[in-house]
């Protein structure tokens, strides 16, 4: 399964969060990301602090058009990027389909 082909659904809740079964099956589709406390976690490290902000535009471009945003913090030339979806407090398909989209970008 190629996530980068598939969109993101809009969720507002009413749906559960991913089992752990569920997650140990698609975190092996975005294997560079961390699955842990109901999130995704992933480290990017950049040349200098404008390629970090490049980077960074061009995931607010996906985010964007996916309807589905991170969380992030830059650090200089260091991106600390997380997702998950905050209406089920956990993860949703979602959050793997971005991550494997901001992948793509590198």
């Amino acid at each position: 399964m190629d996530l980068r082909e598939k969109k993101c659904v809009p969720c507002e809740g009413g749906v559960d969060k991913m089992t752990p079964e569920q997650i140990a099956t698609y975190i092996g589709l975005v294997p560079d990301w961390e699955a842990r406390d109901d999130r995704l976690y992933r480290n990017f490290a950049f040349p200098d602090f404008v390629a970090a902000m490049r980077f960074l535009n061009r995931v607010a471009e996906v985010a964007e058009a996916e309807g589905h945003h991170p969380d992030f913090s830059v650090h200089y030339n260091r991106v600390e990027m997380t997702l998950w979806t905050h209406a089920i407090g956990g993860l949703s398909e979602n959050d793997f389909i971005l991550a494997a989209k901001i992948d793509g970008l590198l």
